[in-house]
């Protein structure tokens, strides 16, 4: 197992970067900031139609852009020529973020699912990502909702540490996931298959024994998304370390 660098359990980690006015979440801005601040920072990663890793969260432009439909089917330069609203820059690539960081705070990136039921149709994301990291220096490690992803970057970039970002996976949330699928990973089965050293769990059901399990197994719990000083006060009672937004974390 490939253990994630104590720097990822030191300080907490900024939601999809240190965003708010003038900074984007997932933008060049948003990043920078968190490193000048000295936060870890965690980002999401969907695909561009040329096969480039995107820094960020949603499959549709709409919620974060004055433009529609999916990120998917715009080429990485045609992406980066679209204002984040808010924001003066860009949807940023992954190497541009890389860039921006450069090894100086730990970078936790999530593989966002592309095959829409958690299921293994996964590949051009994952490859896309380890391309980009390799021969990146800093402390970085991957994860996913998705454990076909994981197993994919286990391949990929088996040096590199990487976890399951998990939850009750309720149906309310997961609508598009088979009631069997959404069980199974409910229960965390593929840690000890995908070689993962931590999971990021959803701090509303930190209480869970599964957690409580993986914990006193060895497996570092991190957290999202926490919001307040007293919510991250209750999730360390767990959680070894949080992702947070909207304040400003111990």
């Amino acid at each position: 197992m490939i253990r994630l660098d104590p720097g990822f359990l030191a300080r907490p980690i900024a939601h999809r970067a240190l965003h708010g006015t003038g900074r984007p979440e997932n933008s060049e801005e948003a990043v920078l900031a968190a490193v000048e601040s000295g936060y870890g920072i965690e980002i999401d990663l969907q695909p561009s139609a040329d096969g480039q890793a995107m820094v960020f969260h949603d499959y549709d432009l709409g919620r974060l852009t004055f433009e529609k439909g999916p990120i998917g089917l715009r080429t990485a330069e045609e992406l980066g020529r679209i204002p984040l609203k808010g924001g003066p820059s860009g949807i940023p690539t992954l190497p541009q973020i890389l860039e921006i960081v450069a090894g100086r705070v730990p970078l936790l990136i999530e593989i966002k699912d592309q095959d829409l039921r958690l299921g293994p149709n996964v590949g051009p994301l994952e490859e896309a990502t380890a391309k980009a990291l390799r021969g990146y220096a800093g402390p970085v490690a991957v994860m996913s909702f998705n454990p076909h992803s994981v197993y994919k970057m286990a391949q990929l970039a088996p040096d590199i540490p990487r976890g399951l970002t998990t939850c009750d996976f309720n149906a309310d949330d997961w609508p598009l996931v088979p009631d069997a699928r959404r069980l199974e990973l409910a229960k965390i089965p593929d840690i000890d298959g995908t070689g993962a050293c931590f999971i990021s769990h959803d701090a509303n059901d930190l209480s869970a024994a599964r957690v409580a399990a993986l914990k006193a197994q060895g497996i570092d719990i991190l957290c999202w998304t926490i919001r307040s000083a007293e919510a991250e006060g209750t999730a360390r009672a767990v959680a070894q370390n949080v992702t947070f937004e909207g304040y400003l974390a111990a």
